[in-house]
């Protein structure tokens, strides 16, 4: 039996995940695992590549778009090892990285949840890992990323100092994020209602809330080609987006999430059926 499960969730991931799989095979991890990719109904030719050019990899099908949250607990279920990494599919993982973390979290019986340091196409590091959302952090992580996409020197300093520790954190990106599968099923998987975005933070919450750590490891890096998602379907994503913001504040911040629903109705962003 495998000892960690990579498991990618698909959707209209042609263009991507062929460079994503052959960063986990050439070389792959040291650590036996295995590579689930669960599709959720892609109109493009994701399936029919995986299939055709990486054999060995488990293709599961959910049969529609059931989300991420949603796809990622169904490889979890057909799955039994006691690691899982939750990968994107636009990312690309360097020989070594995956060994890193996993021997990171055997350092640290108290970490439940670990993550690397996240950087771009061009090597820039992105923000991947922040404090518990709310109404101030979400505006400082607002600025963190943009003021790095647009070179700003104070914030991309700041950015670049935080990715240099290693530190406890309270979540970390689910681009790619390795967890213990009893924490993960201790607290019932990723919550479901997430259909995109905010599944991480919620998650890492969870497992806190049991007295378990976050870790942010920046020993270990991995590339993200953040956006590829968004870019071809921006009103859709971010619609996904704030629906999953106000699920997380009904959830975890329900004195703010009034205000939060105004704030969205004023800027005339609010989703259809979000008005209650």
């Amino acid at each position: 039996m495998p000892r960690l499960t990579i498991v990618i969730v698909t959707y209209n991931s042609a263009g991507h995940i062929g460079a994503c799989v052959a960063s986990l095979a050439e070389p792959p991890p040291a650590v036996p695992h295995e590579i689930i990719v669960v599709d959720n109904a892609s109109s493009d030719a994701t399936v029919a590549l995986l299939r055709r050019e990486w054999p060995a990899v488990r293709v599961i099908e959910s049969g529609g778009n059931v989300g991420f949250a949603a796809a990622n607990n169904r490889a979890i279920r057909a799955s039994q090892s006691d690691l899982v990494l939750l990968l994107n599919p636009d990312t690309v993982v360097p020989a070594g990285a995956v060994d890193a973390l996993v021997a990171r979290l055997d350092e640290r019986s108290d970490v439940a949840i670990i993550g690397p340091r996240l950087v771009d196409g061009e090597g820039r590091v992105e923000p991947s890992s922040g404090a518990m959302l709310g109404p101030l952090s979400e505006l400082r992580q607002k600025i963190l990323v943009q003021g790095h996409q647009r070179g700003h020197p104070l914030v991309t300093r700041s950015v670049d100092r935080l990715a240099r520790r290693t530190r406890e954190v309270d979540w970390v990106s689910g681009a790619c994020l390795l967890a213990r599968r009893r924490d993960l099923e201790l607290v019932g998987l990723l919550d479901e209602r997430y259909f995109m975005y905010l599944e991480d933070v919620d998650l890492c919450a969870a497992v806190r809330a049991r007295g378990r750590a976050v870790l942010f490891d920046a020993g270990a890096e991995v590339q993200h080609l953040r956006g590829l998602s968004r870019a071809s379907a921006p009103g859709p994503t971010a619609d996904a987006y704030r629906r999953s913001q106000l699920a997380f504040y009904a959830k975890h911040r329900p004195r703010f999430v009034g205000l939060l629903r105004l704030y969205l109705r004023v800027r005339g962003v609010l989703p259809d059926g979000a008005g209650h």
